[in-house]
């Protein structure tokens, strides 16, 4: 009998899985509750720019808690980087190991320091536990360790391929201050990357704890379990969906460096409960930082399949089997070593929106949604401290509008796709950094029209308090707004301008990187909405009968009202 059919004749016990999936869930939900309040830079415990999870001996995904999605790949990535690398009888007790380069250790850019610790039982190697945290500085030719503008990973910062950061329970500590002085915020790296370990070791504690309990033959079987219903439960949304395939395509403004608009095109196929994500027709490897490395491209297609065709789907490894990705090397999809990676967040919410795009023509009419903002708006800001002791690097990731569904307007002012992270407030920016918030709430307008309208976007200026900051900001979305659904309109557009409101306001470019800013001058962004669904003239005809029912206004014939 095949590996197939067996899992597809295994019985479940049902209570048991799900108290199982329970307790595994919890133990990685106070591992990230350990990593951001112990953490010191504000991204991790201010922004929660971080994700753990518990993986096992075979190096497959057990659990995730509900952090970022596109740091799965990473995760992965290093669990597996750690198993080539060292063996199983090379992986010992006590070790932790961390990495973060996506080509040496499956990482997907640089600020991304992950760190896997073995779990044993009885002298046995059982599971991984594994963090990743998005530090706001590896070193590199501008602050934030990203810029469009690179071209090779070589700027973009520290490349640590995978090596133990913890021998037999024992701290490297010239190694970890190695990593520490290559950055330009040493103390935050060296806390940041010590609370990293600890919240591992939290991890081998709850697992000690849980198979003290229960007993490692139950947990095994229960994991199996879990893995087998995850991957029956996928195949059969996907043998529901209508033969034949369906292309959706996103395009960029460029690639980093200028240039044509690049297209992400996303194929999808059902076949035989297996889909298959092929892109196929992508744009050209960027020249810019744009690249997508394999692992971010997987994790982007794990969270849109998920995220259309089952929501309340278990994150774990049997989610992976039924989806075969496909890109042709050389792409901006699947590039080629030295290729710098640094900005690969925005690919990764283009890659998303094309596979979100395709499965909608698929799925029943009403599960589709227009468009979302499908961008990474970021904003870095980077100077010497109010108290002259060393540098900071702010780093912030905004939201945008979420697109359209038939039945209900977009939300305003979220995260989409492949990113989580909660806003860096007001209070503790101003508190924190030598910067004032000017402005933040939401771009009036910026949603799409339609019977229902977009999501807006998000409006964030910030003023240099100190002189000599240096700010890089990156927003795709300034040439194509988000496209509509079913006749609705596309959302509104990116902007960027400097001194905002002001005599000298001046609209700059969409990407800037090492710009210079002088005590009293603002950087404002205006992330785009989201497109809408439905045409504005059966909204208005809606809008129209309403009143009339209201009896507000004298009977019209429909074709009275012109749009």
């Amino acid at each position: 009998m095949s590996e197939q059919n067996r899992k597809e004749d295994r019985q479940f016990n049902a209570i048991e899985m799900e108290v199982f999936s329970n307790r595994l869930l919890s133990i990685t939900e106070e591992m990230g509750n350990t990593l951001i309040r112990s953490s010191f830079s504000s991204n991790i415990k201010e922004r929660k720019d971080c994700s753990v999870a518990i993986f096992d001996a075979q190096g497959r995904l057990v659990v995730q808690a509900a952090h970022i999605p596109v740091h799965l790949g990473s995760l992965s990535g290093a669990v597996d980087a750690v198993m080539e690398r060292y063996g199983v009888t090379g992986i010992l007790p006590g070790d932790s190991y961390i990495s973060n380069d996506p080509y040496l250790a499956g990482g997907s850019h640089a600020p991304d320091i992950t760190v896997v610790t073995p779990i044993f039982w009885e002298n046995q190697l059982r599971f991984f536990a594994a963090n990743i945290g998005h530090h706001t500085d590896v070193g590199g030719g501008v602050p934030g360790s990203t810029s469009h503008l690179f071209k090779t990973v070589w700027e973009e910062g520290l490349r640590i391929p995978t090596m133990r950061i913890e021998r037999e329970g024992q701290l490297d500590v010239d190694l970890l201050e190695m990593i520490a002085h290559n950055t330009r915020e040493p103390e935050y790296r060296v806390h940041d990357i010590r609370a990293q370990i600890a919240t591992n070791l939290k991890g081998v504690k709850l697992v000690h704890e849980l198979v003290g309990r229960t007993g490692l033959e139950k947990l095994l079987s229960a994991i199996e379990d879990l893995l087998a219903y995850t991957e029956r439960r996928l195949r059969t949304r996907i043998s529901r969906l209508p033969a034949g395939s369906a292309s959706f395509i996103e395009t960029m403004d460029d690639d980093g460096l200028g240039g044509d608009p690049v297209e992400i095109r996303a194929t999808v196929e059902a076949r035989d409960g297996v889909l298959f994500v092929d892109f196929t027709g992508s744009g050209k490897q960027a020249r810019g930082a744009f690249n997508m490395p394999r692992n971010a491209l997987n994790a982007s297609v794990y969270f849109a399949v998920k995220a259309m065709l089952d929501p309340y789907l278990m994150p774990n490894n049997g989610m992976f089997m039924p989806i075969v990705v496909t890109s042709p090397e050389g792409t901006i999809t699947n590039p080629s070593f030295p290729a710098a990676v640094g900005a690969r967040a925005t690919t990764s919410q283009r890659v998303a929106g094309a596979v979100l795009g395709a499965l909608g023509q698929l799925v029943p009419q009403g599960q589709a949604m227009a468009s979302s903002n499908d961008v990474m708006p970021s904003m870095v800001f980077s100077g010497r401290r109010s108290d002259g002791k060393g540098s900071f690097v702010y780093l912030e990731t905004l939201g945008g509008g979420s697109g359209a569904r038939a039945d209900m307007d977009g939300m305003d002012g979220i995260q989409v796709h492949i990113t989580n992270t909660s806003n860096l407030p007001a209070e503790a920016m101003e508190i924190e950094y030598p910067l004032l918030v000017e402005e933040y709430g939401l771009v009036t307008d910026s949603g799409g029209a339609g019977t229902r309208r977009g999501g807006l976007g998000i409006v964030r200026q910030i003023r240099s308090l100190g002189d000599d900051i240096i700010c890089s900001v990156r927003c795709d979305g300034g040439k194509f707004g988000a496209l509509g659904l079913a006749g609705g309109l596309p959302g509104g557009k990116s902007r960027v301008f400097l001194n905002f409101g002001r005599e000298n306001e001046e609209q700059i470019p969409n990407k800037v990187s090492g710009l210079h800013l002088s005590a009293g001058q603002s950087v404002r962004l205006e992330t785009p909405g989201a497109g809408g669904t439905g045409y504005l003239r059966d909204a208005l005809w809606l809008i129209w009968r309403k009143i009339f029912e209201a009896g507000r206004l004298p009977r019209m014939q429909p074709f009275e009202i012109m749009v």
